[in-house]
C-alpha cells in the first residue's frame, strides 16, 4: 500500500497519544508500547518512500548500440560533437514528461551552444490509436517546413489527439491544407515510419521515449542507449562523460 503525508501526519498523532498515556480502555501498557513500537516502524518505512519518490529516477543500465544516420529532422549545429537520437510516440505520457521537463534544459545548454545535434525519429506504439497518424502529420507538415512547429502542437496536445484535432492543429499552423491532406493519405510517409520503426527495434528498442546518445563516424551513431522520460541531470551526466571522452 503506498501511503503519502497526510497516513504519516496520523499516525505521528496515534504516537503521541499513545507515549502520552492515553490508552484505549482494555489495553494494558506493555499492549501499548507494542503499538508504539509498530506505529514508528511504519513511519520510518512512509518516511523512506516518500524520499524515495522525491529522489530523481536513477539512469538505467546504459547500453552501447550503433545506428546508421540519414536524413532526419534535427534541431543543432551539424557538426556538433554529441548527437542524440530520440524515439518518440505522440501519444505516450512519458515523452511528453520528456518534452516539458528535461528536453528545454538540452536545448539551452546543449543544443544551442553548439554541444550536441538533436535529432527525433517516430515510435508510434500499437495501443496508441492516434500515434501513427500523429507521426505523419507531423513529416507531412515538414514537407511545407513546419515540422517543428506542429511537433510541438501535437506534444502539447498529447493527451487530447484524435484525427480532428490533427487536422485542427495543421490548419492553424497555416499548412496547405490540400497538400497535407494528400501527404496524409499516401503511403510515402508511413512507410518511411514503419521502416524506420523496424530500425529502431534491430538495435533493441522496445518502447518510448528511448534515445541514443553519442559520437558520429561515417555516418554512423555510436552510443549509449537510454531508456525512458530520465531528469536531466542523468542525460546532464552523460553527455559530461562523453564530452571528456577522446574521439
Amino acid at each position: 500500500m503506498i501511503l503519502g503525508l497526510r497516513s504519516i501526519t496520523l499516525l505521528g498523532f496515534l504516537l503521541l497519544a499513545f507515549s502520552g498515556g492515553a490508552f484505549a480502555e482494555g489495553i494494558s501498557r506493555e499492549q501499548g508500547d507494542a503499538i508504539i513500537n509498530e506505529l514508528r516502524q511504519i513511519r520510518q518505512l512512509l518516511g523512506k518512500q516518500q524520499r524515495a519518490e522525491a529522489a530523481p529516477a536513477a539512469p538505467a543500465p546504459q547500453e552501447r548500440v550503433r545506428l546508421k544516420l540519414g536524413n532526419d529532422y534535427s534541431l543543432g549545429q551539424g557538426d556538433a560533437p554529441l548527437v542524440m537520437v530520440e524515439y518518440t510516440d505522440y501519444q505516450c505520457p512519458y515523452c511528453n514528461r520528456f518534452y516539458t521537463g528535461a528536453f528545454p534544459e538540452l536545448k539551452k545548454q546543449y543544443i544551442d551552444t553548439g554541444k550536441m545535434r538533436f535529432i527525433t525519429r517516430d515510435f508510434p506504439l500499437d495501443f496508441h490509436p492516434h500515434a501513427m497518424k500523429a507521426a505523419q502529420a507531423s513529416r507531412c507538415a515538414g514537407e511545407q517546413g513546419k515540422f517543428w512547429q506542429m511537433k510541438d502542437a501535437l506534444m502539447t496536445n498529447s493527451s487530447q489527439l484524435n484525427p480532428e484535432l490533427i487536422a485542427v492543429l495543421a490548419r492553424d499552423r497555416g499548412l496547405d491544407m490540400a497538400k497535407f491532406n494528400g501527404c496524409m493519405d499516401g503511403g510515402k510517409v508511413a512507410a518511411g515510419i514503419k521502416e524506420g520503426i523496424a530500425q529502431a527495434t534491430a538495435i533493441g528498442i522496445t518502447g518510448t521515449p528511448s534515445f541514443v546518445i553519442g559520437r558520429v563516424s561515417e555516418g554512423y551513431l555510436d552510443g549509449f542507449l537510454v531508456v525512458g522520460a530520465q531528469p536531466f541531470a542523468n542525460f546532464d551526466a552523460l553527455a559530461k562523460k562523453l564530452l571528456l571522452e577522446k574521439k
